[in-house]
């Protein structure tokens, strides 16, 4: 239902209030032209001083996470107990409950998180808590080389999973303030797509730390001590970060102007740092939050158990440790190439997110076929297909990121949506590992592989469902009989996608 709220209301109140948006402070109810010339330009600098440095952040993000597959074999499962043997039985078990749970408390940190930490951001200026965070985060990160019991390592990954909780939320945000909805597709394509270069980049390094023969530290404390040192230089470049495109310092005064000027057909606002209890509120009636959050929770199921599985996984086919690092290269190539074009595809074919969403769920249901039902022998050819297939869960997951963003108006409103996204997100990386379970290797891991396809059939069955029911509110809007001088008047007046019925 639309709720045609506050059309009226526009002039009531001064601009540079806290309920309406930031770019007031900027422009004004009235619309302006732009020269094309300074918009290119400006979507130029916004695209060079964002895109690489959130590729890499959301790169150090993901990898922080994968390298835990890698590090269980050099050794980790075996100094911090991880993996349990019974000699009792005959033969020996092997118990990586541990390590399951390794992987999945991370996670718990960071559903604890997502919420408080997502409306901090919003509440408070960007640099002052992204800044702060990600330094801790690179602290936190890098002291798992000094872990010496799986006790302690579970006690890192929680606060180290609640530490980075405000990257990929405040990312989501970030870019719906910079950019309208036809360019976000591609940007949030961007900085996702850091899942695959860094799959790609963090296995190569990896297979380097694995020639180290000497030295006073673990193969797989070198790999952290790493990964702590790059999110460090990520946290410099965070402590620049300006609020919205209105204090952007890398844009001149006139440019600043375009940059919020721009933003104005599309209806989503900028950036407002009230938080407004009755856009929370709206957030528990609108249907199209929990579908996302459905996609996304069923989407994921199979990051969890690849990043921390994946080098065991492929160690089973016959391949030595080394040799199973670099299996990860297909996997991240499919999300470098696939991520960055079905963002690209999406803003120039209209209306091509859900289709594409559920087109790139297909590899990944007969990548998880192909592994499980296939033979797996020595060095076997279609398993190792199938394991790349998988990658294409990075386009899936991309688009589902895009279609939540993009489809709903409201400062607080976005937050929730953002923070809802990825706290099903936690959820699928929670279950993911637990579907792994070592006592049903010599059966291909039967639980994950049914698992991660039903897990696909709920993830097209909710976009076939959200795609009806965009559709429906498009159509309803369009009856409507509008006054078009009222759309720039409540642009940036914080409105949600349900009080504005201009919003599409």
């Amino acid at each position: 239902m639309i709720q045609i709220h506050g059309i009226t209301s526009p002039g009531d109140s001064a601009h540079g209030t806290p309920e309406k948006d930031a770019a007031l402070a900027v422009v004004s109810e009235v619309a302006q032209d732009i020269d094309p010339v300074v918009e290119k330009r400006v979507l130029r600098k916004i695209d060079l001083y964002l895109m690489p440095a959130m590729l890499i952040g959301y790169g150090m993000v993901y990898y922080d996470k994968a390298i835990l597959g890698s590090a269980s074999l050099f050794g980790m499962t075996t100094d911090l107990a991880l993996k349990v043997t019974d000699h009792s039985t005959s033969p020996p078990s092997v118990d990586t409950s541990r390590l399951s749970w390794a992987t999945s408390i991370f996670y718990f940190g960071m559903l604890a998180g997502l919420y408080p930490m997502s409306f901090v951001l919003q509440r408070f200026n960007i640099r002052s808590v992204l800044g702060p965070v990600v330094l801790l985060w690179a602290v936190v990160c890098a002291a798992t080389a000094g872990v010496t019991t799986w006790k302690g390592l579970f006690v890192q990954r929680f606060f180290l999973g609640f530490i980075e909780s405000v990257i990929p939320t405040g990312f989501m945000t970030i870019v719906s303030g910079y950019y309208t909805q036809e360019e976000q597709a591609l940007r949030q394509a961007w900085w996702f797509s850091g899942t695959g270069w860094f799959t790609i980049i963090g296995s190569a390094l990896n297979y380097g730390f694995g020639q180290i023969t000497s030295g006073s530290l673990k193969r797989w404390q070198y790999i952290y001590i790493l990964a702590g040192a790059l999110t460090f230089l990520f946290g410099l470049w965070c402590c620049t970060m300006p609020n919205s495109p209105v204090s952007a310092w890398f844009l001149t005064p006139e440019e600043r102007m375009v940059a919020v000027e721009r933003l104005r057909k599309g209806q989503t606002g900028v950036r407002c740092q009230k938080i407004k209890f009755d856009q929370i509120r709206e957030c528990l009636t609108d249907v199209k939050i929990y579908l996302v959050a459905i996609m996304m929770a069923a989407a994921y199921t199979i990051n969890g158990a690849i990043s921390g599985f994946g080098p065991l996984i492929v160690s089973t086919f016959g391949y030595n440790t080394l040799d199973s690092i670099l299996f990860q290269f297909p996997v991240g190539g499919v999300c470098v190439i696939f991520i960055p074009l079905c963002g690209y595809v999406s803003t120039i074919v209209p209306n091509a997110r859900i289709p594409m969403l559920i087109t790139c769920c297909l590899p990944v249901i007969a990548g998880c076929v192909m592994i499980w039902k296939s033979q797996w022998g020595y060095h076997p050819a279609t398993p190792v297909v199938g394991y790349a297939l998988t990658g294409f869960f990075g386009p899936v997951v991309s688009l589902i990121i895009t279609v939540g963003a993009s489809n709903v108006a409201g400062a607080t409103k976005k937050t929730i949506m953002a923070a809802t996204v990825f706290v099903a997100y936690t959820v699928g990386n929670i279950i993911g590992p637990q579907l792994v379970k070592t006592n049903t290797k010599a059966l291909h891991y039967p639980e994950l592989w049914t698992g991660m396809v039903i897990c696909y059939c709920i993830t097209i069955a909710a976009a076939v469902t959200l795609y009806l029911v965009l559709w429906r509110e498009n159509r309803t809007r369009d009856k409507l009989e509008l006054d078009e001088v009222q759309r720039d008047k409540i642009a940036f007046d914080d409105l949600t996608d349900k009080q504005n019925p201009f919003f599409r």
